[in-house]
């Protein structure tokens, strides 16, 4: 083998993947067919369950002090939405994607992980013991393990001719990265009489501290063919359609066509090939949902893949990252398919979707109403199956980050093992066999005992005998 795992894809699905791999000392070759990394922002925003789990990484700090990245405000379909619950303690960031790549690609090389650039994959073919990878250039890398995580036009997704079912897209909207000027409207979305309407979320600021800008513009006669390059009087005909002479383009510094297509593959596994990010689900990019259910995919799937590499994964380890993260993928695919309704992308100005869209707004002040779709948006919502006391409120949920005194749970997952929280010092005979995967924290933990697993999900908590879950998670003892 040249490495246990091959990542094709350097993306922030892929990158994030590959620190993972890192922290577990399983090593690792990240690929991507590009010479340079791309420039262009593409997602905007960072939601709370994956701004957790950077913390739990010791990341946070250190992605938030690269620039300006405000406080974002979250919606659903263009309805604000508020992110001020105790299971929203760390707020939505404006983060652009491009920002989360450099940040990333920079951490791995300063620990010796280098991205292999011109890296275009050809061949792909597995076998009982591993997979073996052909690229453009004469390459060829083995490794046990393979995880697609390159993009919505995945190669290795049309090599391993994985269905990839949902309807395609019907029409397309534009998304641009400007620097405006003139009056700032006071709300991230306004729709025209006539059907036209316009998104903007910030951006952070160019190099010079200048502000920049997310646009989205959409209505009737907007829709062009995907390949039809995007003109800056095209932006500046859509701005003055929404907004009059109340705001106007100063610079136009990329814009793209984007579709509402809505697919997702059957199976996250094939084998020894793993598929995560837009290599497995791909929607209209609302809510930054994509890239952050990209790296959520590669937080399931990275101490998984270091437990098999390792030698001590349970039976199946590897097959619950499909039946775990399909499900999260598929509750993504339906509620962009609902605002995308209510938001009226066509502009159609159907009375039908005004009135459905007027009464879900009325329901959306309802306190409990904004819990549920704050949840939901900010991929706090998901809940894994967990086998044992799976009745227990916190099981199959991100663990809360409690202060324990001498340091809070996200700092004790630092080290990418499993935890256990053990406050009366009841478990440490029945834990000591796994404390090579699992750190306990005992006496004056100050909470109930909880089971956590690497990806920061409580796996068991409250009362009963936590051995038979450890096996179950963590394999068989020492």
């Amino acid at each position: 083998m040249d490495t246990d795992v091959l990542i094709t894809g350097a993306g922030p699905t892929g990158m994030t993947l590959a620190n993972e791999l890192l922290t577990a000392g399983v090593s690792t070759v990240l690929v991507d067919k590009l010479s340079r990394r791309s420039e262009l922002s593409r997602a905007g925003g960072v939601q709370s369950r994956t701004l957790e789990v950077l913390d739990q990484r010791g990341l946070l700090a250190p992605l938030l002090a690269t620039g300006d990245h405000p406080v974002a405000t979250g919606h659903f379909a263009g309805i604000p939405l508020p992110f001020d619950s105790n299971r929203h303690h760390l707020p939505w960031r404006s983060v652009p994607q491009v920002v989360i790549e450099g940040f990333f690609e920079q951490h791995l090389a300063a620990h010796g992980l280098h991205v292999r650039r011109d890296h275009e994959l050809v061949g792909l073919a597995q076998d009982p013991d591993g997979v073996t990878a052909t690229f453009a250039n004469g390459a060829a890398v083995r490794s046990r393990y393979l995880v697609a995580a390159d993009g919505a036009h995945s190669t290795v997704r049309s090599l391993l001719r994985a269905g990839f079912p949902g309807p395609p897209g019907t029409l397309t909207i534009v998304a641009a990265d400007v620097r405006l000027g003139g009056a700032d409207p006071a709300t991230s979305h306004t729709w025209g009489e006539d059907g036209h309407w316009a998104a903007l979320f910030p951006l952070g600021t160019d190099p010079q501290g200048r502000p920049l800008r997310r646009l989205v513009l959409g209505g009737p006669g907007r829709s062009l063919p995907r390949e039809t390059p995007v003109t800056e009087d095209e932006i500046r005909d859509g701005l003055s359609t929404v907004f009059g002479t109340r705001v106007h383009l100063v610079e136009l510094r990329y814009a793209r066509r984007i579709t509402n297509a809505s697919r997702q593959v059957a199976q996250y596994r094939h084998g020894r090939v793993f598929l995560a990010g837009d290599a497995a689900h791909v929607h209209l990019p609302l809510g930054a949902q994509g890239m952050n259910t990209g790296m959520q995919d590669a937080f399931n799937l990275g101490w998984k893949l270091a437990a098999a590499v390792h030698g001590w994964a349970p039976k199946d380890l590897l097959d619950t990252y499909h039946a775990e993260r399909h499900p999260a993928g598929a509750a993504v695919l339906r509620n962009v398919r609902a605002q995308s309704l209510l938001m009226d992308w066509a502009g159609t100005r159907d009375p039908e979707v005004l009135a459905a869209r007027e009464i879900f707004t009325a329901m959306a002040q309802l306190p409990d109403v904004q819990r549920h779709l704050a949840d939901l948006m900010s991929g706090m919502a998901v809940r894994y199956p967990m086998p044992g006391n799976a009745t227990h409120p916190l099981v199959g949920l991100p663990a809360p980050d409690l202060d324990l005194g001498p340091a809070r749970v996200h700092e004790l997952l630092r080290s990418g093992h499993g935890v256990l929280l053990d406050p009366s010092d009841t478990f440490a005979r029945i834990a000591a066999p796994w404390s090579d995967r699992v750190d306990r924290a005992g006496r004056g933990a100050g909470t109930e005992p909880m089971l956590i697993r690497p990806d920061g999900y409580v796996c068991w908590a409250g009362s009963g005998d936590p051995e038979p879950v450890l096996a179950h998670w963590f394999g068989e003892p020492h």
